[in-house]
């Protein structure tokens, strides 16, 4: 049988699917230091007035333009494969299909929102942009779309993740970008925490904290600032992944998936693959709908449900979410991209609702699962991915024990052909399970006690 589908270019998405306006509970809004919602006009000196009414939009769909969907379909619609040779090691009677986003020119999902910022950025008289990433995907894809559009970009790239991954800050470069470590030297931020700290690995939250303040310091204000992940227009963006999905499993004949899994560290890949499906299970569906994050950095899985920071300088507003403490500085796992401390308020809802099940995988069972994955499908997955095909094989697994056939879909993230210290680290023997310890949850928490608190209230049908 046919392996993969892809659908042709006419038939790409030409709306994105806006989550918040299904939800059984209301979103609740991001707070300022004053503990009151915070309005438009307090988002406007970082971000252009499209992303922000798309960020508080009512409407359920909304049109993609074509300026950039003609920069999509460079790469999209991405291939829909089943893993036949998976599912032949496994011996399972489970059917798995992955979506492979590794096509893209950066080989991960995140140009789907990257080319969107950027467009909207360069409408609204933006410059330059600056922003922060963890294991590079990010950056090199917001260098990319900043190439493709015409915007100057300045990437801060977490300490730990800029040494480990070199060709990474190369990428970058060769899209045009300026990517240096975090922290840095440039900014308040980064001097304060180093004065502290010399020796800091670095985090998200730092490097947000960077990147948020190179952007606000610009006196000219042709200056914005633009984010991967957690915000709820960054996940809109991402759903043209699940909706394509939809379409290409029933040109497999199936008609949904009985269990959908994504990796987890801001949220953005798993609410491509999974919020279109949410819809689904809203509407009466029966599907399991698995974010997946490491042990090392359990924000769904140990984390509470709070208003916290989104950085570690208190430069963003309180967002409603599952974290783990704004000052939280994760252990060096390879999984750069899953480092961050908390998660987006669409995501965190949904699970707080009881519409999705997290849950954590140990780093050592992920590179096994990954190199798996490579010998049988061929595909060289990054630290991330390997997270959700983790899970996949575990589901697979599940089935065989229960002598059940079920339809599992998860998001294959990205390559991880700039990651492949972490494999080699993993061959050698030099990597090894890490778990959180909780009295340094609870002392990061204990920094953000005073905070206003989100209600806890939930529909309770799940």
């Amino acid at each position: 049988m046919n392996p993969k589908v892809v659908l042709k270019s006419e038939d790409i998405p030409k709306q994105w699917y806006n989550l918040a306006v299904d939800l059984p509970s209301p979103l609740q809004p991001p707070l300022g230091p004053d503990g009151n919602p915070v309005t438009p006009e307090m988002l406007a000196a970082i971000f252009p007035m499209s992303l922000i009414e798309q960020e508080m939009s009512p409407h359920r769909w909304i049109d993609i333009p074509e300026e950039i969907l003609d920069i999509l379909l460079k790469w999209r619609p991405s291939p829909l494969h089943r893993a036949l040779s998976l599912e032949k090691a496994l011996g399972t009677p489970a059917r798995i299909y992955y979506k492979n986003e590794s096509v893209s020119p950066p080989g991960s999902h995140k140009p789907n929102t990257a080319v969107a910022q950027a467009y909207y950025n360069k409408a609204a008289g933006t410059k330059k942009i600056t922003t922060e990433t963890g294991a590079g995907q990010w950056g090199s894809a917001l260098a990319f779309a900043c190439a493709q559009i015409g915007l100057e970009c300045k990437v801060f790239m977490v300490r730990i993740s800029f040494d480990q991954k070199p060709f990474r800050k190369l990428m970058m470069q060769s899209w045009g970008a300026d990517c240096i470590a975090s922290p840095s030297t440039e900014t308040k931020a980064g001097r304060d925490i180093l004065a502290q700290n010399p020796d800091t690995p670095g985090s998200l939250g730092i490097a947000i904290s960077e990147a948020v303040e190179a952007a606000v310091s610009d006196e000219s204000g042709e200056t914005k600032y633009s984010l991967g992940s957690v915000l709820n227009h960054v996940m809109l963006h991402q759903t043209i992944i699940g909706l394509e999905a939809k379409k290409q499993l029933k040109l497999f004949g199936e008609k949904l998936p009985d269990v959908v899994i994504g990796c987890a560290g801001g949220g953005s890949n798993f609410a491509g693959i999974s919020f279109p499906f949410t819809l689904d299970k809203i509407n009466g569906a029966q599907i399991d709908i698995i974010p997946v994050e490491p042990f090392s950095c359990p924000t769904l899985t140990k984390g509470p449900f709070v208003y916290d920071l989104g950085d570690f300088s208190g430069m963003t507003p309180l967002l409603p979410m599952y974290s783990l403490g704004h000052t939280f500085v994760p252990p060096p796992i390879h999984a750069g991209g899953l480092r961050y401390h908390g998660m987006a308020p669409l995501v965190s809802q949904a699970v707080h609702e009881g519409l999705m099940e997290p849950r954590a995988i140990h780093q050592l069972e992920c590179f096994e699962a990954a190199v798996q994955f490579a010998r049988t499908e061929g595909i060289i997955v990054a630290p991330e991915t390997s997270h959700a095909v983790a899970a996949a094989i575990q589901e697979a697994n599940k089935a065989k024990e229960e002598g059940k056939e079920k339809v599992i879909l998860f998001n294959m993230s990205g390559h991880g052909l700039m990651d492949l210290r972490g494999y080699q680290s993993y061959f050698a023997g030099e990597l090894g399970d890490y778990e959180f310890p909780k009295e340094e949850i609870e002392k990061n928490l204990a920094a953000i006690k005073d905070f206003p608190k989100p209600s806890t209230a939930t529909s309770g049908k799940w």
